[in-house]
């Protein structure tokens, strides 16, 4: 097996210089095998607030440019231990969001072909209906750890069953997870009703709330999302507004009282030792940014995933 080809050297090239690929790693098309794919679903049609969330993928990846080859918390260098590669984007339809969430799916069975591991960069979290749906094709139903401040398992938003609101109540209508240990981190704000949270806990879901992490720690909160998750393939959907909009203001729906960009970076090192089989990080709407704030937070949370990913799929 030859070496993985890794991003481009930075004391060679500036890092402002050249294709903005995710961490400045080597196009799909460039490499003769594959481990882990980078991919964004410039998809926004499913918002209920404010849109932009199309344009993510290209803030995160030039929000990435700064990242380096070895990563100390988890002593791992993930470039080294797999091929990871920018797949580019998956072009869907703007106009119809069942045209569309059948196209991501599509996609991303076929980039499964090549890859053992996807990480998407969204759009909205209306893509992660797709995704749990061609995961389960793989690995039956999934322990799905979401990190969110909503909770999005509504039922429609103005007759619509799909949307960014109603991703998981639809995986869970379908089989796709696994109801005995899927779990919310992060969650806080208003609701519409008490009954959200009894719909949420029937449809398999338990939390770990912005509070709960608030009251108990890291390490508590830690521990209560790894009893829930247990041996099950795991896969983490995190949408960026888990975040306090002082860490990520470039989010869709921001809820004030959110999770630090530490907290969770620290949240997703303790799955190291877990069967992850797929992740996407979505709602980053750059025209809400910052200096880069959110582009930033994400292109690290990416970065811890693919740290964990790389030391899996190379054992």
């Amino acid at each position: 097996m030859s070496e993985p080809i890794g991003p481009v050297d930075a004391s060679t090239s500036p890092r402002y210089a050249g294709i903005a690929t995710f961490a400045r790693l080597p196009r799909i098309e460039d490499v003769p095998t594959v481990d882990i794919a980078v991919v964004g679903v410039p998809f926004d049609s499913g918002v209920s607030y404010r849109p932009g969330a199309r344009f993510g993928p290209s803030h995160v990846r030039e929000s990435s440019r700064l990242l380096r080859p070895y990563n100390p918390a988890q002593d791992v260098s993930p470039f080294a231990l797999a091929q990871i590669v920018d797949a580019g984007d998956i072009p869907v339809n703007p106009f119809d969001i069942t045209e569309a969430v059948d196209e991501i799916g599509r996609a991303v069975d076929a980039l499964h072909e090549r890859a053992q591991r996807v990480i998407t960069i969204g759009g909205d979290h209306t893509i992660a209906l797709p995704l749990l749906r061609s995961a389960a094709k793989r690995h039956g139903p999934v322990a799905v750890l979401h990190f969110d401040a909503h909770l999005d398992t509504w039922d429609t938003y103005f007759g619509a069953p799909v949307t960014h609101g109603t991703p998981f109540r639809r995986a869970s209508e379908e089989g796709l997870i696994d109801l005995t240990a899927s779990c919310h981190v992060g969650t806080r704000g208003p609701l519409y009703s008490k009954q959200d949270l009894l719909d949420d806990e029937r449809l398999g879901f338990s939390i770990v709330s912005s509070e709960y992490i608030e009251e108990s720690g890291v390490a508590a909160a830690i521990d209560r999302m790894r009893g829930r998750l247990g041996d099950k393939p795991v896969y983490v959907s995190i949408d960026i507004d888990v975040l306090d909009p002082a860490h990520a203001p470039g989010t869709g729906t921001p809820e004030a009282g959110g999770m630090t960009s530490r907290e969770l970076l620290r949240m997703l090192r303790a799955l190291s030792d877990l069967n992850v089989v797929g992740a996407d990080v979505v709602e980053v709407a750059p025209a809400y940014d910052h200096a880069q704030m959110t582009g930033v937070a994400a292109s690290h949370v990416m970065y811890e995933l693919m740290s964990l990913l790389s030391a899996q799929v190379s054992r």
